[in-house]
């Protein structure tokens, strides 16, 4: 017997929700000031980029625009591995604590004097994920001549993209909830 050409309708499950849509379930994202979502598509002005044929867009600041938030740079200037850290709890996207990284930033600074290495990966991995342009010159010549002022332009970047660098990666999240906690999700479901 063919069961493939069968005549009856395949069985539908009933309208659920009083035949609304279900629930969303996740992270809702509601965009901060700025047209900017916290997800993984792109965007604000980098989107514009993506637009163009995935050319990168360019930064929200520029390089030397430090004296625009006068108290991060200065916390940059006497204290980079703070910024530092900030940033890279953000672009790691709260894999990475930001004391953890500013520690190992001040580490490889106390160590070898060049933590701007490390720093430069950063800077390439956050201009790959918000499409933005190598400019003004290749990241880590950026990093090892104006370490200060490629710190600062990073932080006022995620700022500009609705970040509150204050309260890192799952602060930002949180926020972006509006508080509501998620249920815990449970494994494999109903057993016996």
């Amino acid at each position: 017997m063919d069961f493939s050409k069968s005549s009856a309708p395949p069985p539908t499950a009933p309208p659920a929700y009083g035949g609304q849509p279900p629930p969303a379930t996740g992270i809702p994202v509601q965009p901060p000031p700025g047209n900017y979502q916290f997800t993984d598509t792109v965007q604000g002005p980098a989107a514009a980029g993506q637009a163009n044929g995935g050319a990168p867009g360019p930064w929200s600041t520029g390089l030397c625009g430090c004296f625009s938030d006068v108290p991060n740079c200065c916390v940059t200037c006497w204290c980079p591995c703070i910024t530092f850290g900030q940033v890279a709890e953000i672009v790691d996207r709260g894999t990475t604590s930001c004391g953890a990284s500013g520690a190992l930033y001040a580490l490889i600074g106390l160590i070898s004097g060049c933590a701007c290495i490390y720093s430069c990966f950063y800077r390439s991995k956050m201009r790959r994920q918000y499409m933005l342009r190598e400019s003004p010159c290749a990241d880590c010549m950026v990093h090892c001549c104006c370490e200060c002022c490629a710190l600062c332009q990073e932080y006022r970047e995620l700022k500009h993209r609705g970040f509150d660098m204050t309260l890192g990666w799952h602060g930002n999240v949180e926020k972006q909830n509006h508080g509501v906690a998620m249920a815990p999700m449970v494994e494999g479901g109903m057993s016996r």
